[in-house]
């Protein structure tokens, strides 16, 4: 692909650049031109990702940071700086949920308050308030401590472009993940806070909500081992108008024109569903 002039030469700074969804952006922005920094816990897992990147003529850095640790980001920044150049563009696409903050059922049952509650049932008033508010800190603080770090860098330039993620999980909270939906609706009001506050500093903020993707952690979710549909993965299916699961490919183009100066110069705190028609779809 030709080098795009709104990326090339720039420096994008990805979170949770280790993952299947993120690790795809990072691509197409190297492909267009502009220098990545890969941001994510796992060394090893970014360092394979940027030797991909240079394999094909892009230009990557690895940096292992807590996006949830303040200090470890500012460091990460002063690497970046130092290797790549100032941060023009940052997507804050780190996040995630785990078992500890979900729920085996749907609905209240009142097995889950009984003495002989079956083995496996964890219940709203099962899960564990540590697992709980980690799942809020990795999605919405992990979201704050980038954009402040980097952002103070773009303030200082006057110019950038900040590019959060959000989740259908922002707009209907879906079943079993009560931390992940509190969070991600977070995210979409920070998003339109904090594009208000950095106008003034010529800082677009805006946001991305993807639909249904498979990746490593909604695979066996939505999947069986053989490959079919899990019972949730038709539920999904049965409200997802176009009929499919997305591809990290189906994110590029709303990714990339969010974050392009140019074609999106006056888009500043919206939240884009990537979805097939989810968010459409009543289910009547």
């Amino acid at each position: 692909m030709a080098k795009d002039t709104c990326f090339d030469g720039q420096t994008a700074v990805i979170t949770g650049a280790g993952g299947t969804l993120c690790s795809e952006i990072a691509k197409e922005l190297a492909r267009r031109g502009a220098k990545v920094a890969l941001l994510g816990r796992t060394l090893a897992t970014l360092e394979k990702l940027a030797d991909e990147i240079a394999a094909e003529g892009g230009t990557a850095l690895a940096v292992a940071a807590d996006v949830t640790d303040a200090s470890a980001v500012e460091r990460a920044r002063d690497a970046v700086t130092s290797a790549l150049g100032p941060c023009r563009f940052l997507l804050n696409g780190a996040g995630g949920n785990q078992a500890a903050a979900t729920t085996t059922t749907t609905v209240f049952d009142p097995a889950e308050l009984a003495a002989d509650k079956p083995e496996g049932v964890r219940g709203f008033f099962d899960l564990s308030l540590d697992g709980f508010g980690s799942v809020i800190c990795a999605n919405t603080l992990g979201t704050v401590i980038p954009s402040q770090v980097f952002g103070r860098e773009m303030a200082v330039l006057r110019r950038g472009s900040i590019l959060n993620f959000a989740s259908m999980n922002s707009y209907r909270p879906l079943t079993r993940v009560p931390a992940y939906a509190m969070a991600k609706a977070g995210v979409v009001s920070f998003t339109q806070w904090l594009a208000v506050y950095l106008a003034p500093a010529g800082i677009r903020v805006n946001g991305i909500a993807p639909g249904f993707f498979v990746n490593e952690r909604s695979r066996k979710i939505l999947l069986t081992p053989e490959g079919g549909l899990t019972a949730r993965g038709e539920n999904v299916m049965r409200h997802t108008p176009q009929g499919q699961f997305g591809e990290a490919r189906d994110l590029l183009g709303c990714v990339c024109w969010l974050l392009n100066d140019e074609q999106a110069r006056f888009v500043t705190g919206v939240t884009v569903p990537v979805d097939g028609g989810f968010l459409a779809a009543s289910g009547v």
